[in-house]
Formats: structure tokens, sequence, C-alpha cells
């Protein structure tokens, strides 16, 4: 007798649900979690649970599978196409976006903290947006403040302090409320450490760091632990004496905590070190800079911050800051995490990796198209609002996402194609003679700026004559054509015989350009993380710098830079 899990019907529905798992949960989705909803659809099911199990989750990993290597989009086109009801509740479900905080507090108080060693990457954008829609919902302020104290491995761009800024007020439409830039607060974290130690939640500890490693996971304290606060001092005013013979890496600062904690990590950890790179701001004032943990739990208790929302892989820093608040009696910020996003098209968001490659040739610029950074995605006619959607759609969650590009593109789409003017540009044109028997009844052709949105006007061309010359793509040439909005044609090697400016029958319609009303243009687009040029001819038009256009059967382009000859450079979007 055939099992019951030997239904068709059956496999039909673990694979609907565990492509609807996958995309809900962005590539991560669960057996478990399928196995629910199977029992809730077909409790029949129960007293095969254990093989079910084995189906549902290879199902699962082959749903994850397609959701990371081809895309959340990928997922929703099979789903709509095999299963469209599973689109229809589950989704919107997941989709619900930004949540207010809980309790809905009013005035909170959060802040975005870069390190200015670059400008903004698409994953610094969303620290920007998540934090600001937090401020806006909750009647509050978002900080910008610049952890700039690592002049070693991260050292700051002097220009980057400016750029970031600019960029906060572009993806945000407004300024943030406060800027506060930790390397002009130094006196603040001094202050605070002399605290520390005469205290003695601190002590100045000279072990090598292979020493100290080695004690800290035997859960044994180091010789320094046991120094007197007077002891201690004595060593900060050595570490801070740049004629007292320490050189970088000879002294740290530890906080003192319970050497018996079960994460290693969080046993007396770094807080200060002696650090001589000048720093681009404020030369070589200090000698001894806090890491990041000691320097950001400070001034956030400093600037009043009530939410911190940070990346899950960020979780040891919010117990060491906590340690530290709970020794000097502060409240610790209520915390949230987010996971990981990954883009398709991107290998990574790394700020330095991609000054490497720029200072190497390898890209142009920040504003490099292949780069996934805010001026590249800018210079390419990307909206703010496009990627505030984005982020705002995808909200908080702690499992690691991976998404396509398309997913941001059709943001976008959303919040451009309605004005977005309409160009006619001709790839790889030839041209034909008009021949024409009657004339057009006007002296210009009026077309429309766009063909859904009459308020944008029209643009006009003057009306083809006898003897004038248009331009066509080689891959539209066949016998009889109609020219968009003009007429029907019959082509021959070398001419364009009209035959009736209404159209006649139901031949291919091709956009064109008139020669006279025409001009060199070229179209970069990346291929294969390659820059790729396009050329061809475009209608006369008058476009500024960073105008977004759509080329008819091409896409989306932004008008990136005009040659010394004037031909216009466009720069490709998206479809």
């Amino acid at each position: 007798m055939a099992s019951d899990l030997d239904n068709p019907e059956i496999a039909k529905a673990i694979r609907k649900f565990s492509l609807q798992n996958a995309l809900e949960y962005d590539g991560a989705g669960e057996m478990k979690s399928v196995l629910g909803r199977m029992f809730g659809a077909h409790p029949h099911l129960k007293k095969h649970a254990r093989d079910l199990v084995a189906l549902i989750q290879k199902a699962v990993d082959e749903a994850n599978t397609i959701a990371n290597e081809q895309g959340l989009e990928h997922i929703r086109g099979l789903l709509e196409e095999e299963a469209p009801e599973a689109l229809e509740k589950r989704v919107k479900e997941r989709r619900e976006g930004l949540r207010p905080l809980d309790g809905e507090p009013t005035g909170v108080v959060l802040r975005f903290a870069p390190n200015p060693n670059g400008p903004m990457s698409l994953g610094h954008s969303r620290g920007v947006v998540i934090n600001s829609e937090f401020a806006q919902m909750h009647d509050g302020e978002v900080i910008l403040r610049f952890d700039d104290t690592d002049t070693k491995r991260k050292p700051p761009s002097i220009e980057a302090y400016a750029t970031i800024a600019e960029e906060f007020e572009w993806l945000t439409g407004r300024a943030p409320d406060r800027i506060v830039t930790a390397s002009e607060r130094m006196p603040h974290y001094l202050a605070h450490v002399i605290e520390d130690i005469e205290s003695e939640r601190a002590y100045v500890c000279t072990c090598t760091a292979s020493d100290f490693k080695e004690l800290r996971d035997r859960k044994e304290p180091c010789p320094c632990r046991n120094l007197s606060s007077t002891e201690n001092l004595e060593r900060w005013e050595k570490m801070n004496d740049s004629q007292g013979g320490w050189k970088d890496g000879d002294a740290v600062v530890r906080i003192r905590t319970d050497l018996t904690l079960p994460n290693p990590a969080l046993r007396d950890w770094p807080a200060l070190r002696i650090q001589t790179t000048p720093h681009p701001k404020v030369g070589d004032t200090y000698r001894v800079w806090p890491l990041l943990d000691y320097q950001s739990a400070i001034e956030d208790h400093l600037q009043g911050v009530t939410h911190i929302v940070r990346g899950k892989d960020l979780m040891d820093s919010t117990r060491k800051q906590t340690l530290l608040y709970e020794m000097r009696g502060w409240t610790y910020p209520d915390t949230l995490y987010w996971g990981r996003v990954k883009v398709h098209e991107f290998g990574g968001f790394s700020t330095s990796a991609m000054r490497s490659d720029i200072e190497a040739g390898v890209y142009s610029g920040w504003d490099d198209p292949r780069l996934p950074t805010i001026a590249a995605f800018r210079s390419k006619g990307y909206a703010p609002e496009a990627i505030r959607s984005f982020w705002l759609e995808l909200g908080l969650t702690q499992k690691d996402i991976s998404v396509s590009m398309k997913t941001i593109d059709s943001h976008n789409v959303k919040a451009i194609e309605a004005n977005t003017p309409r160009f006619s540009f001709v790839q790889e044109p030839v041209t034909r003679r008009i021949i024409m028997t009657d004339s057009w009844p006007s002296q210009e052709l009026s077309l429309p700026l766009h063909p859904d949105n009459s308020t944008m006007g029209y643009r006009s061309w003057p009306a083809p004559k006898d003897g004038d010359e248009i331009m066509v793509q080689t891959t539209d040439l066949c016998e009889k054509l109609r020219l968009k909005e003009f007429a029907d044609v019959t082509l021959t090697d070398n001419s364009a015989m009209v035959e009736t400016f209404d159209r006649s029958d139901q031949r291919q319609i091709v956009h064109w350009i008139l020669e006279s009303h025409s001009k060199n243009a070229m179209i970069r687009i990346v291929i294969d993380n390659e820059i790729q040029t396009q050329t061809g001819r475009i209608e006369k038009c008058n476009l500024e710098i960073g105008q977004v256009v759509q080329f008819e059967r091409i896409g989306f382009a932004s008008l990136t830079n005009i040659l010394e000859d004037g031909t216009p450079v466009f720069t490709y979007l998206h479809d």
C-alpha cells in the first residue's frame, strides 16, 4: 500500500512551504517551521513525522540554496508560478517593516557611529536609516558620532568627516541632530579612565598579549592586576609620557572583571592603549587612546543615548560595556541587533578593502559604479528614498540576510519611474533616407516626456521631410516597420519609404531618431564586474550632470560626464 507521503500533492506542499519559508527568512528557512505548517495543513501526517522530517529537511536545504545562490526574487518568481497563494498572506506578515521600540518611548536618543576611514557604504546606510527612523518615530534625536580613535588599523580620512555628514543628510533628508567627534573629546575619556584606575575598576597591564591570553584562558590574574591604584596611576603617567620609554604595545589599561566569566573575551578586557601614529585632526596631542569599546561606552553615557542598534557581531561589545556600566552605577541603553546582510553582486562592504583597491587602480574612485558605496549609488542615479524603503522593509532581524540588487532596484523603480523623462537612444545605428509622398501635417513631432505623466510635458523633434535621414538600431532591420509616433515604413538597403502615418497593421514598432536631431552618446554598463561602453546616438536634449533618464528598450541611466567634444556619457542604472 502506498504511503501518504507518496502523494504528489504532499510533495508539492512541502516544496511550497519550503520556498515560502526561505523567502520569509531571507534564505535561512528552518525545517521545524515548515514541519509545523505541514502539520497544520495536513494533520493526518503526524503519524509519519519521522519520515516527513527527512523529506522536509531536503526541501528546505534546496530552497535555502536557491535563495542564497539565485536571490530572493527568484524564490518569489517560483512561488508566483507554482503557488501564488503562498505569497498572499505569509510574506505580507513577514514584511511589516520597522516596528516601534518596545514601550513606545518618547524623546529617545540614538546614534550612528561610523569610523571615518572613508565614505559610507551601502552597509553603513542601514544604520543611518534605521536610527533616523526610530528617532522620528519616537520624537527623539539621532547623533552622528565619528568613532575615530584608531589611527593605526583604520586611520581616519580627513575628507570622510564632511562626506559622511553630507551623505547622512542625503539619505534622510535632514542633518543629524548632533555631530560628535571622538578625537575632539579625548579629555573626557582620559578623565574617566583616571577615575576607573583610582577606584580600582581598571589597571595598567604590561604583560605581552600572548602571556596575558594564556593566563586569561586559565582564569588566572596577571601580575599587574594586584598592583595598588597608586602604582597604576604612576604607570598611567608613564604611558602618557613620550620620554617614559614605553612604546606602542608595551602597556594597556584593562577593565577589571570577574576572571571566571564563561566568555574569555570579557575577562579584564582592554580599554586604552599607547598609539603614537599621528591623528589627522589632533596630530600627536595624545599618546594614549581609548579602544572602541571604552570610548563608545563613555560617550553613549555622556550623550544620554537611550537605544543602541548594532550588528549581532557586536554582542561581546555590549557585554563588555554593560560590565563597565554596572561598575559605575550607570544604566546601559536598550540594545537591538541585526544580522549580516549580503548582497549577491558585491563581495562585501569593507571600506579598508575598497580603499586599498582604489589606491591600487582596481577602481577609479569611491563613485566607481562597481562599488557598493553611497557615492556610487548616487552617481548611478539611485534615489535616497529607495535605499530607505529597502532597509525599512527588511526591518530588524538577527537572521543573516542574502538579497539580490534586484530587490533594491525594485524599490528604486517605484521611487523614480513616475518622474523620469524618456528619451531615445539608438545603439549600433544604421541610416536610411526617408522617401515621402505626403508631408507630416505639422512643423514638428511632439513626443511625451513620459507616457503616463502628462504633467511632465513634451519634447519636440523637427518633422521629418522627404530626403531626411533617420537612424534605427541594426537589430531592428527588417522590411516593414512602424517608426514609433510617426509612420509605417518599408525599408530597403538605403531608404525608408513612408506608407502611411496611421498604423495600418501589426508590424513591429521600433524607436528611432532623426539624424539631424541627434548626437553621439555613450553608456557605461557593468558586466561581470567590468565596465563596458556601448556607443550610439541620442536625440538632442538638454540634460544636467546627475540627471536620470530612461532610454526605451535599455532602461534607466544617469548622465555622469560630458566629454570635451560634447558627447554625453551615461552610466546604466537598471531596467
